[in-house]
């Protein structure tokens, strides 16, 4: 009996690139993107926030205890006092400033303020640095306060990460990762069957554009706004918004010229920062006036 002699196999042929999956992402993107719309506190910037006050406050509460755990906390002295002290003064005038500055943009209100469960630690550490969770844990490390030099700038600096927590910047920076997030994942579909080298290359170009196209001019914006709503808090709660200036060349002369580029950086330039808050200070001389009265 005859038999037939099979040939090699055909290798089989990669495809090329699925458009269907990145149009099917697209409509996705659009339907999540203005189904998650708000309008930012103090600024009516329209931002991207898909999860509720109250999970973001649980998730801060949960990460200030583990650092609180893993910290040496400062309860002694005059300083714990002091921050606490800060702190309560930029509180007390957040609704009042949030209205005005709302007032001015023609936008209303939208903080919920109960969602807030304000506490303050002290942490002693080297490093310059300070924030507030979601829910408004609070934290200062000691490292911070011979960059501060004094409590006027000290409150600039808190004013900053309080106003990162009222402007729900954690909470926008969530929902951006997660539509980067699956942005990567249609892509990583879309080219599966493309030739290895080839999906690398196009994998590489995605995410340099979702880093440098959305992720990190976001954070610049939010640094920005924290800069600007920080400085309102400190001069309504009438500490010298002038000590920003210094604050923020000292902290330039910290970092000793070693900063990345802006485009590449979460914050802007020290430049720019001080140059935006040069422009904002005779609005802050008059928020200080009209709520202190000097």
């Amino acid at each position: 009996m005859n038999t037939m002699r099979q040939g090699p196999a055909t290798p089989r042929r990669r495809g090329g690139f699925r458009w269907w999956v990145l149009i099917l992402f697209a409509l996705y993107a659009g339907y999540y993107w203005f189904s998650n719309q708000q309008d930012a506190a103090f600024t009516g910037r329209t931002q991207l926030i898909s999860s509720d006050p109250q999970q973001e406050a649980a998730m801060g509460l949960q990460a200030y205890r583990q650092i609180l755990s893993e910290s040496n906390v400062v309860t002694q002295g005059q300083l714990p006092g002091q921050v606490r002290d800060i702190a309560a003064r930029l509180i007390q005038v957040g609704p009042r400033v949030e209205a005005d500055l709302a007032a001015a943009r023609g936008v209303k209100p939208s903080i919920q303020w109960n969602a807030f469960d304000w506490d303050v630690s002290v942490i002693q550490s080297d490093q310059a640095n300070a924030f507030c969770l979601p829910g408004g844990k609070i934290a200062v490390y000691t490292g911070i306060i011979p960059v501060a030099q004094n409590l006027d700038a000290l409150a600039a600096i808190m004013g900053h990460e309080i106003a990162h927590a009222l402007l729900r910047h954690s909470a926008e920076r969530m929902a951006q990762q997660k539509l980067a997030q699956i942005g990567s994942m249609a892509t990583g579909m879309a080219v599966s069957d493309m030739d290895p080298q080839q999906q690398r290359a196009v994998m590489a170009v995605m995410g340099a554009g979702a880093q440098y196209g959305m992720l990190l001019p976001f954070s610049r914006e939010h640094e920005s706004e924290a800069d600007e709503v920080g400085l309102m808090l400190a001069a309504a709660a009438c500490y010298d918004p002038r000590e920003a200036i210094g604050l923020w060349q000292r902290m330039g002369q910290l970092s000793a010229g070693q900063a990345p580029p802006e485009f590449m950086s979460t914050h802007p330039s020290g430049e720019t920062r001080i140059a935006r808050l040069q422009q904002l200070m005779p609005r802050a001389l008059e928020i200080r006036q009209a709520y202190c009265g000097n």
